[in-house]
């Protein structure tokens, strides 16, 4: 057998983080203390689905068709698939629609080549979403990509927002953090907070994703580490003049 590679330290003070924490902590402890991810994650006994090992996953058999139909999640013992089954923790009703909607769209037209543009909105929301719950204010600096304003004039709005990263590779890249680590905002209309209970925030979001607002792809770029209070750096002067992270949008024309 082969042994469980090593977890990561992960800082679960970090913002991104602290959200998890109460699931991630022990399971993150059970797996540095020799536990598969799995394991760690079923020992939660808090996920709509049990989480096996990667090669129950029967070749050519679609992964999502696999968790749609066994009710189960193949998982690797990497960051990637712990935090995603932690997201599986804080917010199943929101993961299991996304599930469906994948296992719908491989019913209807099977596993091509290319995704499609449901599929790949799918995708690219349980990868790499974050929640933000705004002022219209703030809200409408951020889709501009007002940038100086955003994180200048408006910067105290940012206290009357709330945010919740959902995307599992977003939260993966985060454990080692670097300036450019951007992220797909989805706009939240429901008031929640990060740190309580997110019972309502999953069943708004459940109901929110439907297949005709997810193919608009109504996602709003944002490098996490410059949100206010977020990442010490973007104090500094001059931190948002880097146009490399913190691109202008694009023109219609």
């Amino acid at each position: 057998m082969k042994p469980v590679p090593t977890a990561p330290s992960i800082d679960w003070q970090r913002p991104w983080n602290a959200p998890l924490r109460r699931w991630g902590e022990p399971a993150a402890h059970a797996w540095a203390g020799g536990a598969s991810v799995r394991a760690a994650l079923n020992a939660l006994a808090a996920a709509p689905r049990r989480f096996v090992a990667q090669d129950e996953l029967p070749r050519g058999v679609a992964y999502e068709q696999f968790i749609f139909e066994q009710r189960a999640v193949p998982t690797r013992d990497n960051p990637h698939d712990f935090f995603n089954g932690l997201i599986w923790c804080a917010l199943p009703w929101s993961k299991q629609r996304l599930n469906a909607l994948q296992h719908a769209e491989i019913a209807r037209s099977g596993v091509q080549g290319r995704r499609g543009p449901l599929r790949d909105a799918l995708t690219v929301f349980d990868e790499n979403a974050a929640l933000l719950h705004a002022p219209d204010a703030l809200w409408r600096a951020l889709a501009e990509r007002r940038w100086r304003e955003l994180f200048g004039p408006l910067r105290p709005l940012w206290h009357e927002a709330r945010l919740l990263l959902f995307g599992h590779a977003a939260l993966e890249k985060l454990v080692v953090p670097y300036k450019s680590i951007t992220v797909h905002v989805w706009r939240v209309a429901l008031p929640f907070d990060p740190l309580g209970d997110l019972a309502a925030l999953d069943a708004w979001l459940a109901q929110d994703l439907t297949p005709e607002k997810l193919a608009a792809k109504p996602f709003v770029p944002l490098p996490i580490l410059g949100v206010p209070d977020w990442w010490p750096d973007n104090e500094a002067p001059g931190f948002y003049d880097d146009a490399a992270v913190f691109r202008p949008l694009r023109s219609r024309g």
